[in-house]
């Protein structure tokens, strides 16, 4: 198969052809026709999330926003068949343990993450351990690019926004930062019918978030909270910080009403290393919430599908381009930038 390979951290990815890998009882082998560019894919370049214990072995293929179809099960596997379509939530989950028995197979991680601890979706052909607990069956309506486009950051943004934060009809969901998963929730917010206010600096990014029914738009500055403050005539009753530094979440925390929920889905650089100073006092005041938000358990995916299948979500219309996997480098640099709009993903090999 080919496949671009991680092969020094910060250095380009390589262009190799590999063996083709094979599986065990209980696995998967996905043909993957999609596969988004994340930008925990750059994080995980970037040789980031050592903080957090995440170590990568090298050599590795990333990837982990994969639509595709099953080419191989082992004698196991009693829930997937070759030739059924479907995507991989990127946490890799036993289908057995507390947090799985209870929806939240998000937080089980007994195989890690696709892309990080097994080779991902920038290959042409992927192992999926343990199918049955990780592999989720795609309606026909939905193509393996529009299941790539759910990938991590949709998901993730469906997540956030419908289970961690309950956004409800007609509350101020103020949203830090334009790239994939913040499109992704002034999409999935719109669709619950929230009031979205994005937040960005970039005027282009601001503009396509108006496209995906932000009602009301800030351009990031030292006044921003003030800004959201009078915008929203008290404050947003949800937060959400899609970009995971000092100044986006701090800032996105001075945005809420009292007993405003904060929704952290951004993960931090190095600059930060996974330790943020928050405005422990105010937050004390006002009774707000911080709240983390991971993926998407499997759980989540009927619900989220159902919204895409009905033309409520249209995760598709964030895609920016798509490219060969020989384009990848181009997007992790563009993405040291913050030059990434939406949606890159690689379609062919």
């Amino acid at each position: 198969m080919k496949a671009a390979v991680l092969t020094s951290f910060k250095e380009p990815l390589e262009i190799q052809d590999l063996p083709d890998p094979s599986g065990g009882p209980a696995d998967a082998i996905v043909r993957v026709e999609a596969c988004g560019i994340c930008r925990s894919d750059w994080h995980v370049w970037q040789h980031h999330l050592t903080w957090v214990g995440i170590e990568v072995e090298l050599p590795r293929v990333p990837g982990h926003e994969i639509g595709g179809v099953v080419e191989e099960v082992g004698k196991d596997v009693a829930n997937f068949k070759v030739g059924d379509r479907v995507t991989v939530p990127f946490h890799l989950a036993c289908g057995k343990c507390t947090y799985c028995q209870s929806g939240r197979s998000n937080l089980c991680l007994a195989y890690g993450v696709i892309g990080v601890h097994h080779n991902g979706g920038y290959g042409n052909l992927v192992q999926v351990p343990n199918a049955d607990a990780t592999l989720v069956h795609l309606p026909d309506e939905v193509d393996s690019l529009t299941a790539a486009s759910l990938g991590c950051r949709y998901m993730t943004a469906y997540h956030a926004i419908v289970d961690q934060a309950a956004v409800r009809p007609g509350e101020w969901v103020a949203i830090f930062g334009m790239g994939g998963v913040g499109l992704s929730c002034v999409q999935v917010a719109t669709a619950v019918g929230a009031r979205v206010l994005a937040v960005s600096r970039g005027e282009a990014k601001l503009k396509q978030a108006e496209q995906e029914g932000a009602v009301a738009t800030v351009k990031a500055d030292k006044d921003t909270a003030q800004q959201i403050q009078e915008i929203t005539k008290g404050g947003a009753g949800v937060s959400v910080d899609a970009v995971g530094t000092s100044e986006t979440t701090v800032t996105a925390i001075q945005s809420l009403a009292k007993g405003g929920r904060h929704m952290q889905v951004g993960i931090t650089g190095a600059e930060d290393s996974g330790s943020i100073s928050l405005p422990v006092d105010l937050m004390v005041i006002q009774e707000l919430r911080f709240v983390g938000s991971w993926g998407c358990p499997t759980t989540g995916y009927p619900g989220m599908l159902s919204l895409v299948t009905g033309g409520k979500l249209t995760p598709n219309r964030l895609v920016e381009q798509t490219i060969p996997v020989t384009g990848v480098n181009e997007v992790l640099n563009a993405m040291t930038d913050y030059n990434t709009q939406g949606f890159v993903i690689i379609n062919s090999w």
